[in-house]
């Protein structure tokens, strides 16, 4: 009974998940003389799973308040299966949003929360319906117990339920995990993206984590101040990043500043006292002044008893600064002269090898692990200080 109750809860929310696309067109957001949004022009595809990934006041909440009819665009439209919304009040769109709050009524049982929008509209089945939505976050067991006697993770289960219930066209789901412990985020971050696949819906999360962002999104558009700075799958920005900001928000990168010595194909470029090379399809510009980029665990320490990589860039030496151990692998902080201080992810592969602080070593990456931006890019930019604001 339980594989058929779960079917059927895929089969009745998937029956009208096959909406359009949600599109944005010079979609801009001002408040008075400050402009959130600033001309923002995206194409959500159908059934997607799309992440608005960036920092506190990058308007990444604006856009998505936008979406659900909280906000009113100052310029702009917002379409939902090629259906113009922008002037459409919040309870007429198809849309549903899951907030970091929960807002679940005290009062009500598990069901009765779920059941609830459903009630409202007269929906003659709505118990069933509240029943197969807890079937696919698997709490049907718990339907008859009050918000207050349910974990953290089971109440947000049961508030994506609820939405999930209703049906929509577009599901909005604003920081919807940060409310939870670190252990049980990375759980709900799977659970998340097993619930999208299952009924394919269109979800769009907006979130300043990148982890969530990279774990679950199809497709990740990274925001700063107002504006999309590159979009592409999680694999594409973090291999390829077009800016400093992009390069520095996801993850971490080594940034060196550089001139294009030789053109060509494979980019001679000369860095400090060193010259190292990037293919020029890996490049933003082609000459001129540049900055080098390579994430930390691509990058090899060079010592005495552990060479470069054959066919390897290698610069320095220089003098580890600082070593931390963190179990399956080890972070070193080397300081190269002309260069700054390099970040060098280690897997722990041979306790023997460790180096520790004070040595000298050189660092050596392959080529086609290498990236160049811009010289005029900001090399700081995107990154997070002991000053940040967390959102």
């Amino acid at each position: 009974m339980a594989g058929t109750a779960r079917l059927s809860s895929r089969t009745a929310l998937v029956e009208a998940s096959a909406a359009g696309d949600l599109v944005l067109e010079g979609v801009t957001k001002r408040f008075g003389a400050y402009t959130a949004v600033d001309d923002i022009s995206l194409t959500i595809p159908s059934g997607s799973f799309f992440a608005l990934l960036g920092p506190s006041g990058c308007g990444k909440t604006t856009t998505l308040r936008m979406v659900a009819g909280l906000e009113r665009p100052s310029a702009g439209r917002i379409l939902i299966g090629g259906q113009d919304v922008t002037d459409v009040k919040p309870f007429r769109r198809p849309v549903n949003t899951v907030f970091q709050s929960y807002a679940l009524f005290p009062h009500l049982d598990v069901l009765e929360n779920v059941a609830f929008g459903l009630r409202r509209r007269r929906v003659d089945d709505a118990g069933a319906r509240a029943l197969d939505a807890l079937d696919l976050v698997q709490l049907r067991h718990l339907a008859g117990r009050k918000p207050s006697q349910l974990s953290g993770g089971q109440q947000q289960r049961v508030a994506l339920a609820r939405a999930v219930v209703n049906r929509p066209d577009v599901l909005l789901l604003d920081e919807p995990l940060g409310a939870l412990d670190l252990k049980l985020r990375r759980q709900m971050q799977v659970e998340l993206k097993r619930i999208q696949t299952e009924v394919g819906l269109t979800f769009v999360h907006v979130t300043h984590d990148q982890e969530e962002a990279m774990t679950m999104a199809d497709t990740v558009a990274v925001m700063n101040a107002g504006t999309v700075e590159q979009m592409g799958s999680p694999a594409e920005l973090y291999d390829l990043p077009k800016t400093a900001f992009v390069a520095n928000f996801l993850g971490q990168s080594n940034l060196l500043p550089g001139v294009v010595a030789a053109p060509g194909d494979l980019l001679g470029i000369r860095v400090a006292d060193a010259r190292v090379r990037v293919p020029a399809s890996r490049s933003v510009v082609s000459s001129g002044p540049v900055i080098v980029g390579v994430r930390p665990e691509k990058v090899h320490l060079v010592t005495g008893t552990h060479p470069a990589p054959q066919g390897a860039d290698v610069v320095g030496p220089g003098v580890v600064r600082d070593v931390s151990f963190s179990g399956v692998s080890t972070s070193y902080l080397v300081e190269m002269p002309g260069l700054g201080v390099l970040t060098v992810f280690s897997q722990n592969l041979d306790a023997s090898a460790q180096v520790r602080t004070g040595d000298e070593v050189g660092l050596a990456w392959s080529p086609r692990h290498a990236f160049a931006l811009s010289g005029d890019d900001d090399a700081s930019a995107g990154m997070e200080t002991l000053d940040s604001e967390v959102l």
